[in-house]
């Protein structure tokens, strides 16, 4: 794997793992540094996608690297669907205004 595409998703994960550990009155900041460290994530994935050779063509092409497969093997599974959005996009070229990350 990548290890920029790596590190990021570590911190992700262990981001995630702070969050569902979290008690009520620290709830807010841990989700908050978690969802920072996924559009982290995601923009990092987002620069190695578009160095690819040869470029995917399609999200299918995308989704069946196996580096995006190692991807989904290491995220919870509640992240899947958010991923493969965020993959979406990236393949559709479109890259998201820093407060559509967080609505």
């Amino acid at each position: 794997m990548n290890p920029t595409v790596k590190q990021a998703l570590q911190m992700t994960i262990d981001n995630w793992n702070a969050m569902s550990a979290s008690r009520n009155d620290e709830q807010e900041a841990v989700a908050d540094q978690f969802q920072s460290s996924f559009y982290l994530f995601i923009d990092v994935f987002r620069e190695w996608v578009q160095v690819l050779e040869p470029q995917p063509q399609s999200i299918d092409d995308l989704m069946n690297l196996e580096m995006v497969q190692d991807i989904l093997d290491i995220l919870p599974a509640p992240l899947h669907l958010n991923f493969e959005t965020e993959a979406e996009l990236i393949m559709d070229n479109v890259l998201r205004v820093d407060e559509d990350k967080y609505d």
